[in-house]
Protein backbone atom coordinates (compact mmCIF):
# COMPACT_ATOMS: atom_id res chain seq x y z
CA UNK A 1 0.00 0.00 0.00
CA UNK A 2 1.26 3.38 -0.69
CA UNK A 3 -0.03 6.61 1.10
CA UNK A 4 -1.95 9.31 -0.34
CA UNK A 5 1.04 11.62 0.73
CA UNK A 6 3.33 8.71 -2.09
CA UNK A 7 0.00 9.28 -4.38
CA UNK A 8 0.00 13.08 -4.56
CA UNK A 9 3.74 12.93 -5.89
CA UNK A 10 2.10 11.61 -8.95
CA UNK A 11 2.10 14.31 -11.66
CA UNK A 12 -0.67 13.12 -14.44
CA UNK A 13 -1.72 15.50 -17.45
CA UNK A 14 -3.60 15.44 -20.06
CA UNK A 15 -1.59 15.93 -23.47
CA UNK A 16 -2.18 16.54 -27.25
CA UNK A 17 -0.81 14.20 -29.43
CA UNK A 18 0.83 16.44 -32.41
CA UNK A 19 3.13 13.75 -33.55
CA UNK A 20 2.96 9.82 -33.53
CA UNK A 21 6.14 7.88 -35.32
CA UNK A 22 6.68 4.18 -35.96
CA UNK A 23 10.13 4.10 -34.39
CA UNK A 24 12.21 1.67 -37.26
CA UNK A 25 13.47 -1.41 -36.61
CA UNK A 26 11.49 -1.79 -33.40
CA UNK A 27 8.01 -3.96 -33.54
CA UNK A 28 6.59 -2.14 -30.90
CA UNK A 29 7.87 1.26 -30.07
CA UNK A 30 6.05 4.72 -31.22
CA UNK A 31 7.69 7.87 -30.98
CA UNK A 32 5.17 10.10 -29.55
CA UNK A 33 5.23 13.96 -29.44
CA UNK A 34 2.56 15.68 -27.02
CA UNK A 35 1.42 19.43 -26.02
CA UNK A 36 0.99 20.09 -22.46
CA UNK A 37 0.29 23.75 -23.17
CA UNK A 38 2.36 27.18 -22.91
CA UNK A 39 5.60 26.86 -20.78
CA UNK A 40 4.75 28.77 -17.14
CA UNK A 41 6.55 31.78 -16.57
CA UNK A 42 8.88 32.20 -14.41
CA UNK A 43 7.09 33.91 -10.99
CA UNK A 44 9.14 36.36 -8.58
CA UNK A 45 9.06 35.74 -5.68
CA UNK A 46 8.64 37.78 -2.80
CA UNK A 47 11.51 37.58 0.08
CA UNK A 48 10.37 35.21 2.45
CA UNK A 49 8.12 33.37 0.28
CA UNK A 50 8.56 29.61 -0.28
CA UNK A 51 8.56 28.98 -4.31
CA UNK A 52 5.85 27.01 -6.07
CA UNK A 53 7.81 24.13 -7.15
CA UNK A 54 8.25 23.31 -10.79
CA UNK A 55 8.22 19.88 -12.45
CA UNK A 56 12.11 20.08 -13.48
CA UNK A 57 12.33 18.38 -17.14
CA UNK A 58 15.19 18.76 -19.48
CA UNK A 59 13.71 20.43 -22.90
CA UNK A 60 14.63 18.36 -25.97
CA UNK A 61 16.58 21.01 -28.06
CA UNK A 62 14.39 20.21 -31.64
CA UNK A 63 11.47 20.04 -30.01
CA UNK A 64 12.06 23.99 -28.44
CA UNK A 65 13.21 24.92 -31.64
CA UNK A 66 10.26 23.76 -33.15
CA UNK A 67 7.57 24.57 -30.32
CA UNK A 68 8.83 27.43 -29.10
CA UNK A 69 7.10 28.68 -25.76
CA UNK A 70 4.98 25.63 -25.85
CA UNK A 71 6.10 22.20 -22.90
CA UNK A 72 6.14 19.97 -25.35
CA UNK A 73 7.80 16.11 -24.49
CA UNK A 74 8.65 13.09 -26.15
CA UNK A 75 7.21 9.44 -24.89
CA UNK A 76 7.63 6.41 -26.03
CA UNK A 77 5.30 3.86 -26.47
CA UNK A 78 4.91 -0.51 -26.80
CA UNK A 79 1.67 0.57 -28.30
CA UNK A 80 2.47 -0.30 -32.07
CA UNK A 81 0.87 -3.60 -32.04
CA UNK A 82 -2.56 -1.89 -31.10
CA UNK A 83 -1.96 0.82 -33.66
CA UNK A 84 -0.26 -0.10 -37.03
CA UNK A 85 -0.75 3.43 -38.35
CA UNK A 86 -0.09 6.06 -35.54
CA UNK A 87 -1.14 8.76 -37.04
CA UNK A 88 -4.75 7.58 -36.38
CA UNK A 89 -2.84 9.00 -32.48
CA UNK A 90 -1.88 12.94 -33.65
CA UNK A 91 -5.06 14.70 -32.41
CA UNK A 92 -6.23 12.73 -29.47
CA UNK A 93 -5.72 13.85 -25.77
CA UNK A 94 -4.24 11.14 -23.27
CA UNK A 95 -3.50 11.61 -19.67
CA UNK A 96 0.36 10.90 -18.92
CA UNK A 97 2.27 10.62 -16.18
CA UNK A 98 4.75 13.93 -16.76
CA UNK A 99 6.84 13.50 -13.67
CA UNK A 100 8.53 10.12 -14.11
CA UNK A 101 12.47 9.99 -14.32
CA UNK A 102 13.61 10.03 -18.06
CA UNK A 103 14.41 6.88 -19.91
CA UNK A 104 16.18 5.42 -22.86
CA UNK A 105 14.42 3.42 -25.24
CA UNK A 106 16.46 2.40 -28.91
CA UNK A 107 18.43 5.83 -28.28
CA UNK A 108 15.23 7.60 -27.55
CA UNK A 109 14.27 9.74 -24.47
CA UNK A 110 10.88 8.98 -22.96
CA UNK A 111 9.97 11.86 -20.93
CA UNK A 112 6.85 10.68 -19.72
CA UNK A 113 4.10 7.21 -19.67
CA UNK A 114 1.21 7.50 -21.20
CA UNK A 115 -1.90 5.79 -19.43
CA UNK A 116 -4.07 2.89 -20.96
CA UNK A 117 -5.94 0.08 -20.02
CA UNK A 118 -5.76 -3.64 -21.70
CA UNK A 119 -8.60 -6.09 -22.10
CA UNK A 120 -9.14 -8.81 -24.28
CA UNK A 121 -9.71 -6.32 -26.98
CA UNK A 122 -6.56 -4.59 -26.92
CA UNK A 123 -5.95 -1.66 -25.26
CA UNK A 124 -7.73 1.22 -24.54
CA UNK A 125 -6.09 4.56 -23.77
CA UNK A 126 -6.96 6.77 -21.12
CA UNK A 127 -8.71 9.41 -22.35
CA UNK A 128 -10.81 12.62 -21.11
CA UNK A 129 -14.49 12.68 -22.31
CA UNK A 130 -14.13 16.18 -24.13
CA UNK A 131 -11.23 18.05 -24.94
CA UNK A 132 -9.65 19.74 -22.40
CA UNK A 133 -6.68 22.44 -22.36
CA UNK A 134 -3.42 20.38 -23.04
CA UNK A 135 -1.72 20.34 -19.51
CA UNK A 136 -4.98 19.90 -17.92
CA UNK A 137 -3.96 18.20 -14.41
CA UNK A 138 -5.79 14.81 -13.14
CA UNK A 139 -6.56 15.54 -9.68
Amino acid sequence: MITIDDFAKVHIKIGTVLEATKVPDADKLIQLIFDFGLLPEPQPTVEGEVPVQQEEITRLPELVEKYPGRDVRQIMSAIAPFFPDPQVLVGKQIAVVVNLEPRKFRGYVSQGMIMATDDEQGIVLLTPERKVTPGAKIH
